[in-house]
């Protein structure tokens, strides 16, 4: 089998639908709300319109959380706030009900999925659902070493494309994306700095779950030796996934670029996704088209990844937690976004000659008084 070449999706990926946005953008002129009273929703509900492919948007019906899990050597630096080893935990936090990204998924009513793709444990430990894709046991220690062979790389691209065309065969509308990893946001920096030509603490935050200030310290001296690795090969994505990624983040890169080929619509999450955005961009310039970056988590790499894409998060909570929580808490505002712009009507031709729709002047009710302003 030929290896993956991440720069074949530069022709199979397309811009999203400019005429149909334009013509959302003129619905929205109609409309009996006033122009710009619905702020970045009415962005939010273009886009949709450009992504689906038609005008007025479909409400998102069948949104889904997916999730990659993986290992990652370089955790064995104690660069992480979890212990080396352990993702598989936060796999069964999730599983069992009790992450934060299980209990909102449950109070929206949208499913989760979670693919392990690198983690370091024994598969009994988990369901086969979760398992059966596995592409090796947890990823090099990047500082030294490769994270990943070139086998194993391609292995992973094609795990993240099937599981891509799994999803859109499926119906899925819009797609959640998140990981669950321990050590990752250190290769996703290493990453974001190597493609964005920085230094290793520019791009160098303190993780999901928060490290004090020698941990830092040691995972911004990782960065640094793993960039000297990934500056060589950033000619190519495939091998600077190999050289510097991980199993879970090469599967992310491959699910991204295929949703996009698919015209899937993601949300993405934090500093991993970002990172495995910025590769795709570099592959597939198109490919950023496709995507919304859900929330800010505070991570400096995160805010330079999603700048050189040009996206700007829906929200900045500061939610740092990762799995997929950020993101899932937009989704909400894409759902609003969609049905406002599809369910609201159009002004009437009397309306729209004398100027009256959208009139934020007080209205009379039967006392005499003055209703109130219903953004009050």
């Amino acid at each position: 089998m030929s290896r993956v070449n991440l720069d074949d999706y530069s022709d199979l990926i397309g811009r999203t639908d400019g005429a149909l946005r334009q013509s959302a953008e003129d619905r929205r002129a109609r409309l009996a709300v006033a122009p710009k009273a619905l702020g970045r929703l009415d962005e939010l509900g273009e886009w949709l319109v450009a992504a689906q492919g038609v005008s007025p948007p479909k409400v998102i019906a069948r949104p889904r959380v997916v999730l990659f899990a993986g290992d990652h050597g370089v955790a064995g630096l104690d660069v992480s706030g979890r212990r080396a080893g352990e993702a598989y935990h936060l796999v069964r936090e999730v599983l069992e009900g009790t992450s934060p990204v299980a209990v909102l998924a449950r109070g929206a009513g949208v499913p989760v999925r979670v693919v392990d793709a690198g983690l370091d444990c024994d598969p009994e430990l988990l369901p086969e659902e979760v398992v059966r894709h596995r592409v090796r046991r947890g990823s090099g220690r990047i500082d030294i070493e490769d994270a990943l062979t070139p086998d194993e790389v391609d292995a992973a691209l094609r795990l993240g494309a099937a599981i891509a065309d799994e999803e859109a065969d499926s119906g899925t509308d819009l797609v959640v994306l998140g990981d669950l990893s321990v050590g990752g946001t250190t290769p996703a920096a290493v990453l974001i700095a190597a493609l964005c030509g920085t230094d290793a603490s520019v791009v160098t935050g303190r993780g999901g779950a928060g490290i004090d200030d020698l941990a830092w310290m040691r995972k911004c001296a990782a960065i640094r030796d793993a960039l000297r690795r990934a500056r060589p090969v950033l000619g190519d994505q495939t091998d600077l996934l190999a050289a510097v990624g991980g199993a879970d983040i090469a599967a992310m890169t491959g699910f991204l670029l295929q949703c996009a080929v698919r015209r899937t619509p993601v949300v993405l999450d934090g500093v991993v996704s970002a990172a495995c955005a910025l590769v795709g961009q570099r592959a597939a310039f198109r490919a950023p088209d496709w995507w919304l970056a859900g929330q800010l988590t505070g991570e400096p790499g995160q805010a330079k990844a999603l700048d050189r894409m040009a996206l700007n998060p829906i929200l900045e909570q500061g939610v740092t937690v990762g799995g997929g929580t950020g993101a899932l808490l937009a989704l909400p505002l894409v759902q609003a976004a969609s049905a406002l712009l599809a369910e609201l009507p159009e002004r009437t031709e009397a309306e729209a000659e004398d100027g009256t729709a959208g009139d934020e002047s007080p209205a009379t009710v039967p006392d005499g008084g003055a209703a109130e302003s219903a953004t009050d």
